[in-house]
């Protein structure tokens, strides 16, 4: 494969835009026409709530893959059901591949030595054993947590230079708790621009001809004016910006993440797009039955208002 950042920027190119649609599939939000009919009339098992979880989601990247370059599946909500909520991820994950998409495991994961390591294998492909590869989940990039330092996320970016894949690590987060540490001051500068540093010096040597690196950040589109000076300190890093539309990001906000030539940044909208039939203005116009046309237009809304906003 080509270098993870390479082929991003072409998948924007050929999509034409930067936009991500995040799987969040929070099965009591799930249209009950498609959880009944995936789940079957006998009570809720793991294994029913996994097919529900696997048609929704499957369903919905049949919608948005000729739409958008990438989505962000959110493992959480598959592993909440166990072993055959696994499985749903995993064949979720492969559905996206399969429709031509950049997928991003949004796993949050992060410790130290071979931990770190086998966290790497297992979201970046390559479990190897005795000389054999024996799984890859086919993610082309997982989001990562820098608070074990350089020692946590070596083996992350060593598998993915690798693998030709790419890590996004948190670095100023939606969640409104995080100002809490995120704006410690060290030494008189916010703990987030530390980091980002930190992001700046372990991709700096892993960028692909696009100029970007394998190693990117997760920026906040609820914080524009951080995003901005995380740009200028982290220029070579794609972000990988969270916040559009429920959380009440727009295009004005999230342009300041990209870069002079409207490159870098990928914005990702969830529930905005994934349930659009149960908020408005969709809500009116789509019932349950007809949540695909509400995902479709809420993701062609979503397209057209971040172009307009990098021109």
């Amino acid at each position: 494969m080509a270098h993870f950042a390479d082929r991003l920027a072409e998948a924007v190119e050929a999509k034409g835009n930067p936009c991500c649609v995040g799987l969040d599939p929070l099965l009591e939000a799930i249209p009950a026409p498609l959880r009944d009919e995936a789940a079957g009339p006998l009570p809720l098992t793991c294994e029913a709530a996994a097919n529900v979880l696997r048609a929704f989601s499957c369903a919905a990247i049949d919608v948005v893959a000729p739409k958008v370059p990438a989505v962000k599946v959110q493992a959480a909500f598959y592993e909440r059901f166990g072993p055959p909520g696994y499985q749903a991820y995993v064949d979720t994950v492969a559905h996206a591949k399969r429709r031509g998409l950049i997928v991003i495991a949004d796993v949050k994961r992060g410790d130290i030595g071979s931990t770190s390591a086998a966290y790497a294998e297992a979201h970046l492909g390559g479990t190897t054993v005795d000389g054999a590869e024996l799984f890859d989940l086919g993610a082309d990039a997982c989001t990562i947590n820098p608070y074990f330092g350089e020692d946590g996320i070596e083996p992350f970016v060593r598998q993915a230079v690798r693998r030709d894949r790419g890590v996004f690590v948190l670095v100023r987060t939606t969640n409104p708790g995080a100002d809490r540490v995120q704006n410690l001051s060290c030494k008189g500068v916010p703990f987030f621009m530390r980091i980002g540093a930190l992001v700046h010096e372990w991709g700096r040597q892993h960028v692909g001809r696009s100029g970007y690196s394998c190693v990117g950040a997760v920026v906040a589109g609820t914080q524009p004016i951080d995003a901005e000076k995380l740009r200028r300190l982290m220029p070579q890093a794609y972000f990988l910006v969270p916040g559009f539309g429920a959380q009440g990001a727009g295009p004005a906000e999230v342009v300041r993440a990209f870069d002079a030539r409207g490159r870098g940044a990928l914005v990702s909208a969830s529930r905005s797009v994934l349930f659009a039939h149960a908020r408005a203005p969709y809500d009116r116009q789509f019932g349950p039955t007809h949540w695909r046309e509400a995902v479709a237009l809420a993701t062609d809304a979503m397209v057209a208002q971040v172009r307009a906003a990098i021109g």
